[in-house]
């Protein structure tokens, strides 16, 4: 079973999140087609990745997990900003109490190393929800020249050509600041590759833990 432990905002974090995003898929004309955007129910927090664990490791992670949740109070964040990995992952920042999620960070991490022995290597110190991811070899649209070069010359289309498609996106994004939301839960969520909307993965959560005792 492939798992990840996460948390989820809530629905109107993503009805927010959402309408902000509905604004820069089709602005300007043609950048979102150089985007394969995420399904909206994949929206969450990676807080540790723990890829295939056999059937057997499960119950013990899941303890480990559950003590986890039950010793750390629900702590706020929000949505805000945006950046992008690797000229071509597109997420959404994270603001509030980035103290208390990156300590349920390490915890889930170790939690994965004492069930299961595998390790989580990915940098976990900067919390994001991916939107997006650029089509390769995409560009963003040319824009319409608002001056002709020379006289009687016609507006053509110009441009930075070279200009990434996913910087432009960030710009867009960089000042979006979504709702604050308690955080109250963690879950722990199976995911299957290619079996969602559109090709994407297909999550499930596999067991939710109330934070706080």
């Amino acid at each position: 079973m492939r798992l990840f432990a996460a948390v989820w905002p809530p629905t109107d974090v993503l009805d927010h999140l959402d309408l902000a995003l509905a604004s820069v898929r089709g602005a300007p004309a043609g950048l979102s087609s150089a985007v394969r955007w995420s399904a909206r129910e994949t929206w969450h927090l990676t807080v540790a990745f723990y890829g295939e664990v056999p059937d057997g490791v499960v119950p013990g992670l899941t303890a480990d997990l559950a003590e986890l949740a039950a010793g750390i109070e629900p702590y706020e964040l929000a949505l805000r900003g945006a950046g992008v990995f690797s000229h071509r992952t597109l997420w959404v920042g994270v603001g509030g109490d980035l103290e208390t999620q990156r300590a349920v960070t390490r915890g889930c991490v170790e939690a994965g190393e004492s069930a299961s022995g595998a390790t989580d290597n990915r940098p976990r110190d900067r919390p994001h929800l991916t939107v997006g991811r650029v089509r390769p070899g995409s560009r963003p649209p040319r824009r319409r020249s608002s001056r002709p070069d020379r006289p009687g010359q016609r507006p053509d289309m110009t441009g930075p050509e070279d200009e990434d498609v996913a910087a432009s996106l960030v710009r867009a994004l960089a000042v979006y600041e979504g709702p604050r939301w308690l955080v109250d839960e963690l879950a722990l969520v199976s995911s299957q590759p290619g079996a969602g909307r559109g090709g994407g993965p297909l999550y499930e959560r596999v067991e939710t833990f109330a934070l706080g005792r």
